[in-house]
């Protein structure tokens, strides 16, 4: 299946000034996949060392971490001549052997000719604070579950995939291809974005089995809680992560620490939040106060909303009945929203705006989404139903100015001066229409 992060791949693996690549990205998204269809097409030959699978490779790096010697050794153990620029040398789950990690540094200073990719899952919560971290002696990547246009090229839809990608005007599209995109959006909504549970959709067509995959994947994510924790904070990660579900599916989705445990302090779940953002499992989108440069700057730290990094797996931890996809727009207005919020900030996140706020007034209007791109401040608003009130945009217009003001609904490409409706399915060709605007 193809994936986006691909081209960043054949970019880094072309830079002269490449350093030891670090992939980064939550259990299940694709990671192993996407490296070893990379080493295939594009290197002679390649060496996969998994460190979960086999831990005495740690033995390869304790005496030493001169990489001619380490490469001598994964040399003899693996039988094969490690060509510079030919062989691409992958370390999987190399967070399972943090002297691995550490040798990443000694592979940039002393054997930059080496192309060298390591993968993790959990290396903000296991290695994050480690001493022997290789700060500035690697390049990183993240990837993240597929997104609607990746899905959207699984199940052979490229031409409208290059359509969305190539908009130049913003214009309506003929009711029967929006239509059509919003039916299959249906689809991925309920499915999500992990490679795994697309794929068994694609070739079963069976979205009920698709679901018991995302049941698998977040049991394999609880294994993690305990695994990687301690148990007072392993009870407190498990505690907030089923609370998320049913806080999205407020009408008001702030985060709200007493919907986790009663009498709970935000000092006490400070670190199993932060775990969990380690983990790549929630993003946290923060409530700023004003709408002007730079947006941290006004950021209310005890203000904000989390979600899931997939839309599916919230539909799981919910139960949502897979049936709802042919009702005509049930899973866009089910449980207040909150699937299409979740899907926003996915698709918003996947074309690298990673710092989301959102904003409130005094009184009762709210804008979704803030983000910045380039000097402009775009304020976003969602729909998940037909309704046309703007209300809280123009509220926030009132008294920021904006150039732009973005609504993202079930309605199809609409522009007004400078309002402009995209479509949901759409969200993720939001920066390329800034792009052209700005």
């Amino acid at each position: 299946m193809k994936r986006f992060l691909y081209d960043k791949l054949l970019k880094w693996k072309n830079n002269k000034n490449k350093k030891p690549l670090l992939l980064q990205g939550a259990r299940q998204v694709g990671k192993t996949y996407l490296i070893l269809e990379f080493a295939k097409r594009e290197y002679q030959d390649f060496i996969y060392l998994n460190f979960e699978e086999e831990p005495e490779l740690k033995t390869i790096f304790t005496k030493s971490f001169n990489p001619h010697e380490i490469l001598k050794n994964i040399s003899l153990y693996t039988s094969k001549r490690i060509i510079p620029e030919r062989t691409l040398l992958i370390f999987d789950e190399i967070q399972a052997i943090p002297n691995a990690i550490t040798s990443l540094k000694y592979f940039c200073e002393k054997a930059n000719n080496i192309h060298l990719i390591s993968a993790g899952s959990l290396l903000g919560v296991k290695v994050g604070k480690e001493k022997g971290f290789p700060v500035g002696k690697v390049n990183f990547l993240t990837l993240y579950p597929m997104n609607f246009y990746e899905f959207l090229h699984a199940v052979n839809e490229d031409l409208v995939v290059e359509e969305l990608i190539n908009i130049n005007d913003i214009k309506p599209f003929t009711e029967l291809i929006h239509n059509k995109l919003n039916d299959l959006l249906k689809i991925y909504l309920i499915l999500g974005g992990m490679p795994e549970v697309i794929k068994t959709y694609i070739t079963k067509n069976d979205i009920q089995e698709s679901i018991e995959i995302q049941k698998d994947i977040l049991e394999s994510y609880k294994r993690d809680f305990s695994k990687y924790s301690d148990r007072n904070l392993f009870s407190k990660i498990s505690l907030i992560w089923n609370s998320i579900p049913y806080q999205l599916a407020r009408e008001n989705k702030k985060f709200k620490y007493k919907d986790v445990e009663k009498r709970a302090r935000g000092s006490t779940y400070l670190h199993p939040l932060e775990w969990l953002i380690g983990a790549g499992l929630i993003n946290m989108v923060y409530n700023v106060k004003k709408g002007y440069l730079p947006l941290k700057a006004y950021i209310d730290v005890n203000k904000f909303k989390i979600y899931f990094n997939d839309t599916g797996l919230l539909g799981a931890m919910l139960n949502i009945p897979s049936k709802l996809i042919i009702k005509p727009n049930a899973i866009f207005s089910e449980y207040n929203g909150a699937f299409i919020e979740n899907f926003v900030q996915q698709e918003l996140i996947s074309v690298n705006f990673n710092e989301l706020f959102y904003w409130t007034s005094k009184s009762d209007a709210e804008v979704d989404f803030v983000v910045q791109y380039e000097n402009e401040i775009i304020p976003i608003e969602v729909k998940s139903g037909m309704n046309r009130n703007i209300k809280s945009l123009r509220s926030y217009e009132e008294k920021f100015k904006p150039k732009y003001l973005f609504r993202i609904s079930p309605r199809n490409f609409y522009k007004n001066d400078n309002f402009i409706n995209i479509p949901l399915y759409a969200t993720e060709s939001i920066r390329n229409i800034l792009e052209k605007l700005i």
